[in-house]
């Protein structure tokens, strides 16, 4: 009977140290540059383990719930409520993958069909400073760094045992609980946190193309003139060498007797749409 305690005792810690400790913040953007009225907010996730943390959008972690309760109960796409899925748009595209064994950092973001990771090739170079205050009951101190175009100004904690941050912040000695850009434009503030059972399995229609940073960056801007690329088959890849990691699913864009002028001319037409509301993007360079 003791023997039994102890094994009950010693599973219930592993499940208690196996836990995801999730961090909510508040995201405020400011994506259109011509229009820095139109501001944007909306909460995005940070799920830490020993291992490894992501972040992602809530919002999209709902829309993924939606979808795959749709295709599980035998409805498909058609069976889905647009006005609920519209309500749950984002403007976090992205999830950011932080391997912490092997202090790396991955970025995954769609562009047509498919999803491009990369692994961030810039490391962080943060100037602490001696200044503390208080947000809401933690301590926090200051640091500074200059990334993607902007300078960026930090608070992070020692209150909180991680030393980790939204976006692909990171790399102080504390948990970061507000990090912004000198203009204003974005700012991450924490505005809660608790355990979960384990990281969420985001859906990945299409196929995961791993490229680098640079190329990356390339497509985005090759999306945006000419959309229709990619959407074949050939996933607008534009001679640069990619890796195919996994694949299948029509992902959106796909299917459907639909004129192919008439679709060409739609999608051109959402895509600059898209880039005139996005073009102030957290990176600049």
């Amino acid at each position: 009977m003791k023997k039994l305690s102890i094994i009950a005792l010693a599973l219930f810690i592993q499940s208690i140290s196996a836990q995801v400790n999730r961090f909510v913040y508040q995201v405020t953007m400011k994506p259109d540059a011509e229009n820095k009225a139109d501001i944007k907010s909306e909460n995005a996730y940070l799920d830490i383990s020993a291992d490894k943390s992501m972040f992602y959008s809530e919002n999209r972690i709902k829309r993924d719930s939606i979808m795959q309760k749709a295709f599980q109960g035998g409805g498909g796409r058609g069976s889905i409520n647009r006005d609920q899925m519209e309500g749950l748009r984002t403007n976090i595209s992205y999830s950011v993958e932080k391997d912490k064994a092997n202090q790396k950092t991955y970025f995954k973001d769609r562009i047509g069909r498919d999803l491009y990771s990369y692994e961030e090739d810039r490391p962080l170079s943060w100037k602490i400073s001696s200044e503390t205050r208080k947000i809401g009951e933690y301590r926090v101190q200051k640091a500074e760094t200059d990334f993607g175009g902007r300078k960026w100004t930090a608070w992070f904690t020692t209150d909180l045992p991680y030393q980790d941050g939204p976006y692909k912040f990171g790399g102080l000695p504390g948990l970061i609980v507000k990090v912004e850009d000198d203009k204003g434009d974005y700012s991450f503030d924490l505005m809660k946190n608790y355990k979960v059972a384990d990281f969420p399995s985001l859906n990945q229609f299409g196929n995961t193309l791993k490229v680098k940073r640079t190329d990356f960056a390339k497509q985005q801007q090759k999306f945006k003139t000419d959309p229709m690329s990619f959407m074949t088959q050939s996933g607008g890849q534009g001679g640069f060498s990619t890796t195919r990691i996994g694949g299948g699913g029509r992902g959106p864009g796909g299917g459907g007797n639909q004129n192919p002028a008439d679709m060409r001319k739609r999608m051109e037409e959402r895509v600059k749409e898209d880039a005139k509301k996005n073009s102030n993007p957290i990176e600049l360079q």
